[in-house]
């Protein structure tokens, strides 16, 4: 469905994080859903009335890069210090709260960055549970320095005196670390004595009720209609289309398009899973020459995607014209793709990046918008693919662009190249998956680069293609380390490439963490 506001009923809990700008915020909410309390982002500025309509238990305001004394930085309402709601300020959240209550902010004079050794000092709620020395992650230049006399120190760090404190008489708190990183020792169980110890949530937000709930609607809604699902074999749209198969049964058809820049096998898995395992009806559009042709001589990634989503649409359109009385169409859009396009009526209205699912394709295809996963994160949804019978292998494989192999092919892409690229990808995943590592990793996959390289083949010079292997480990994608593969496991990878795949004669392994790249090269 296409919810601007918290899914939540009169009976649910809801927590809220105020979004200042910080690059840790979704991961406030996750962090909070693991305690099983339904947590959603809204705009820094939501006014204190809207919060009272959303009634929250308990409302947490994130980081930012901006200084609180700075000329235009962002504050809330200050009426939310007023509600009578629990409120826990991390890093600026802290800093903004303790000035709105007098507190002085400033540079401090000496910043803390990464992990630092804390004390815990006094006793609370909060800190229930947590050792009294423990390592927590800071990442600030400013900080409270003067404390006013509505507080008290909680913790503090050797150049920090502040660390955590607390209003005398109100359910304030502040932090100035991070508790929402896993940098952060006893950072799930601050955050977890919170949203219970201090806002009163039980816990009792379950996907399973969340799929029971789905499902009403998504029938309530319907009707006999048709509804129509873009399946592009990972898992997002697998586990919409399973839920939408649950909810209306036949009523559901499926369009898989087939772009030509696709992993070995994804066609044919595409066809068993959902015609012998849920039945729909499928249509699978070979579009392979389409797409390559529109690709002829592009090098540029940028053009590349904007090729690639224009003949999308335009494949998409054509094979849902023959689909009668269709009405609906649904998106695996998920809430991390929300939040970033600025699509939440309550959420932080800056875009920080366009998705294709958050309204990418065109009003003139004529289809109301059905989008059930746009509240959950990643690891929600592969919960829910749990749920609703998907097999693992589909629910655990790693996140693919949605252009395919065409921007993991550096350069042009033509059917050759395509080719090298799949087989030695092909390679990569089985032989972690040999090592037992798949799971290991959260993505991992092979990149052909636009150089070649001289080598020796038997008795031969050869000038080929290179291909580079990357492999990450990461908890929210958002920052990742490469994965520090086992030499063997290297060493199969680089052997199986270079005898099996022709026209590759050199394979490198990408030891970039992100940041400072990305997890993808293009």
């Amino acid at each position: 469905m296409s919810q601007t506001t918290p899914t939540t009923t009169a009976d649910e809990e809801l927590i809220l994080v105020l979004d200042f700008g910080g690059q840790t915020a979704q991961l406030i909410a996750r962090r909070v859903r693991e305690q099983h309390v339904f947590c959603q982002l809204v705009r820094h500025n939501l006014p204190a009335s809207r919060i009272r309509e959303l009634n929250p238990k308990g409302l947490i305001l994130s980081g930012s890069p901006a200084s609180v004394y700075g000329a235009g930085s962002p504050h809330p309402d200050p009426a939310i210090f007023d509600l009578d709601i629990p409120i826990l300020g991390i890093c600026y959240g802290m800093q903004v709260s303790c000035e709105h209550l007098g507190s002085q902010v400033s540079p401090g004079e000496s910043r803390e960055f990464g992990r630092t050794p804390c004390q815990v000092q006094q006793t609370s709620e909060l800190f229930d549970g947590v050792a009294k020395d423990f390592a927590v992650w800071m990442s600030h230049g400013d900080q409270v320095q003067d404390l006013s006399d509505h507080f008290y120190s909680l913790a503090a760090t050797e150049t920090c005196p502040f660390a955590a404190v607390k209003h005398h008489t109100r359910q304030l708190f502040g932090l100035q670390f991070h508790p929402e990183v896993t940098h952060t020792e006893f950072g799930g169980k601050l955050l977890s004595n919170f949203v219970k110890n201090v806002c009163g949530c039980r816990g009792t937000w379950q996907i399973s009720s969340f799929i029971e709930r789905e499902v009403a609607l998504i029938r309530e809604r319907v009707g006999q209609n048709r509804v129509i699902c873009g399946l592009s074999g990972g898992v997002d749209s697998s586990v919409v289309a399973a839920l939408l198969y649950r909810a209306i049964g036949s009523q559901l058809s499926c369009i898989f398009v087939d772009n030509g820049m696709l992993r070995n096998g994804e066609s044919d898995g595409v066809r068993e899973r959902f015609s012998r395992h849920f039945k729909t009806d499928l249509h699978v559009v070979d579009a392979r020459e389409l797409f390559l042709n529109e690709l002829k001589g592009v090098a540029d990634p940028q053009q590349k995607r904007k090729i690639i989503g224009k003949v999308f649409i335009d494949v998409f359109r054509h094979e849902a014209k023959s689909i009668p009385d269709a009405k609906f169409l649904a998106q695996g859009t998920l809430y991390p793709d929300v939040i970033e396009s600025g699509g939440a009526a309550d959420g932080p209205a800056a875009a920080i990046k366009y998705h294709h699912n958050v309204g990418g394709l065109p009003s003139e295809l004529g289809f109301e918008l059905i989008e059930p996963l746009r509240d959950l994160f990643k690891d929600e949804v592969r919960e829910m693919g749990g749920q609703l019978g998907l097999p693992d292998e589909l629910i655990w494989r790693h996140p693919f662009p949605g252009p395919g192999l065409a921007v993991r092919c550096l350069g042009e892409v033509f059917e050759d190249r395509l080719r090298k690229l799949r087989e030695a990808d092909a390679i990569v995943i089985d032989e972690l998956r040999k090592a037992g590592l798949y799971r290991t990793v959260q993505q991992a996959f092979a990149v052909l680069l636009p150089v070649q390289t001289v080598g020796v083949m038997g008795d031969d010079r050869t000038y080929q293609d290179v291909i580079a292997v990357r492999a990450v480990t990461t908890d929210d994608f958002m920052t990742a380390d490469w994965f520090h593969m086992p030499y063997d496991v290297m060493e199969r990878i680089s052997t199986r490439i270079t005898n099996s795949v022709r026209g590759v004669n050199r394979v490198v392994y990408d030891v970039s963490s992100k940041p400072p790249s990305t997890i993808e090269w293009e």
